[in-house]
């Protein structure tokens, strides 16, 4: 009976970690919109920051690492700022008077917009992990999908991101023009 239980244990491992590694989005995948109200019951898309880098931060406010991971976005709060680089946090299972309470004055201190999530992130995202920190370029592709990341390595993801996008479009405005032609 022992050697039937030890044969199916990698069988077991494997369905219990497949879900949640199938449910990352790769780098370079679309960024799945998502309308959401704010903490004025303003509706937002997450395309309307379409054309700059958003860090998309899916939390609840009862999570420790979630409270970690702000502190690490107010460490590089003023890159943030000077690259207009939008943070846009989905509280899950959250309500809006509780995301009130837990964001105080984050609103003012960071390029910041807490959305209250009605199951629509949830879904779109296939949230499996929190805090889950996704970083969409402004073609709105996903860039990074995990967990936790510091303020230096944000920083540096970030700096390299906008190099390789600032050599893509030199190399595409380097590129001779078509001739054209007279009929």
């Amino acid at each position: 009976m022992k050697k039937h239980w030890f044969a199916a244990l990698p069988l077991l491992l494997l369905l219990l970690f497949t879900p949640a590694l199938a449910s990352a989005l790769e780098a370079g995948a679309p960024a799945p919109d998502f309308k959401l109200k704010n903490l004025d019951g303003k509706e937002v898309h997450l395309s309307d920051y379409q054309g700059q880098f958003i860090i998309l931060k899916l939390a609840t406010t009862w999570c420790p690492t979630c409270k970690q991971q702000m502190q690490e976005f107010n460490d590089v709060r003023d890159f943030l700022k000077e690259n207009n680089v939008q943070i846009v946090d989905v509280y899950v299972q959250d309500s809006p008077s509780m995301v009130k309470g837990h964001v105080g004055s984050l609103v003012e201190t960071l390029p910041y917009v807490p959305l209250v999530d009605d199951g629509s992130a949830l879904k779109a995202y296939n949230v499996y992990l929190i805090p889950r920190v996704l970083i969409i370029d402004p073609d709105m592709k996903v860039q990074r999908d995990g967990s936790l990341i510091t303020a230096y390595d944000l920083r540096l993801k970030i700096k390299d991101l906008m190099k390789a996008r600032a050599k893509t479009h030199k190399a595409a405005e380097e590129q001779p023009k078509p001739a054209e032609t007279k009929e």
